[in-house]
């Protein structure tokens, strides 16, 4: 007598569900990693533009002078008849400015940066104490700090110190 032996080939119903739930598992994962890169490089592109706007504030005020070179310290702020940004002259003048959309180090708007804005704060400081704020004109020392933001929400600021010359 013959017998019929029966030769299983294939996989069983169980382990094709198993196997699928394991692809389907893993392309979720996939796909939620390459949204979390995404917003993360999205992240470092908007604080290393802000980072070039802040650079270009800091090179455009370095070699100005702290205070007007021909009426020394009289007006923290623009001086009188200083009413557009080609006309400062001083560190001072910069004082509680805001740039929208923001500006290069050559004075000129840099349109394509719209949703980013520059806003610049230049306060005395105690010689004895860079932490400590004094009067307009009560040192020779200010801080400059610029903050960056994009569409209202800040990305980076920075702060420098320099001495009047």
């Amino acid at each position: 007598m013959i017998r019929a032996t029966r030769n299983i080939r294939g996989f069983s119903l169980v382990e094709v569900l198993i196997a699928t739930i394991l692809i389907g598992l893993s392309i979720a994962a996939l796909v939620a990693a390459n949204g979390s890169f995404t917003m993360a490089n999205d992240a470092g592109g908007d604080l290393s533009t802000a980072e070039f706007l802040i650079e270009q504030l800091r090179e455009l005020t370095t070699m100005l002078p702290v205070v007007d070179p021909q009426l020394k310290a009289t007006t923290f702020g623009p001086e009188t008849g200083e009413t557009s940004l080609a006309l400062y002259d001083d560190l001072d003048d910069f004082d509680g400015q805001t740039f929208s959309p923001p500006i290069g180090a050559d004075r000129a708007v840099l349109a394509g940066y719209t949703s980013f804005s520059q806003q610049i704060t230049v306060e005395n400081l105690d010689p004895s104490n860079f932490n400590q704020v004094v009067a307009d004109h009560g040192s020779d020392f200010v801080r400059i700090t610029v903050i960056v933001s994009q569409n209202a929400r800040p990305v980076s600021s920075a702060t420098w110190i320099r001495a009047r010359y």
